[in-house]
């Protein structure tokens, strides 16, 4: 593998991960979304905080930066360094996105948790994979009202249907369970909360 391209699909893969549509619709409404609720800068944060029409910006906005990077990846810079397009390194550059997008360097590396953002890789990588992503989040939401809970629903399932996509593609899978323990790792405290039955549920709000 070319390592210049690895490379160049790492820095624009971070590079875009580091827009945080949470914070630029936060200061659009004069506040620091990072201020209030959970502390995050992603969609369900800006739900609680300024609505729906805020989140639903928040939400595009952050599955955006994951398509246009795994096309980016795909479709220029590796048939610019006249490499083998592999799928694992789609997902590898989907997954410098959700790291851009965790730990934006410019706001001290404080962003989000990165689930709208890996949904945005897991459509770009494989529209039907994308598919049942969001079946498994929405489901799950909608009978628990927990998003966090969807969210760790909808990241541990990804290392499977990569696997049953691909299965002898152990490098895909690899990087599938890179994303699933990255997602599992910043809702710890979500984990903690759900298990202590404090976690808030869907439609909650917080104090402005």
């Amino acid at each position: 593998m070319n390592i210049a391209c690895i490379l160049v699909c790492f820095i624009v893969g971070y590079g875009l991960g580091c827009i945080q549509t949470g914070y630029i619709v936060g200061k659009v409404n004069h506040i620091d979304i990072r201020d209030y609720g959970s502390g995050n800068s992603g969609t369900t944060n800006t739900l609680r905080t300024l609505g729906k029409s805020a989140a639903l910006i928040t939400f595009l906005g952050d599955a955006l930066k994951g398509l246009i990077a795994v096309n980016l990846a795909r479709y220029l810079i590796i048939p610019f360094f006249g490499v083998n397009s592999e799928a694992a390194l789609w997902l590898l550059t989907g997954f410098a996105v959700v790291m851009g997008h965790n730990f934006p360097f410019y706001l001290k590396f404080k962003g989000g948790k990165g689930i709208a953002t890996t949904g945005g890789v897991i459509f770009a990588f494989d529209w039907r994979l994308g598919l049942i992503c969001a079946l498994v989040f929405f489901v799950v939401t909608a009978i628990s009202k927990y998003v966090s809970l969807g969210s760790i629903c909808m990241v541990v399932i990804i290392p499977f249907i990569l696997y049953f996509s691909q299965p002898h593609n152990i490098k895909l899978v690899a990087v599938g369970c890179i994303f699933t323990a990255m997602a599992i790792w910043r809702h710890r405290e979500n984990i903690k909360r759900l298990i202590n039955g404090t976690e808030n549920k869907l439609g909650q709000k917080v104090d402005r």
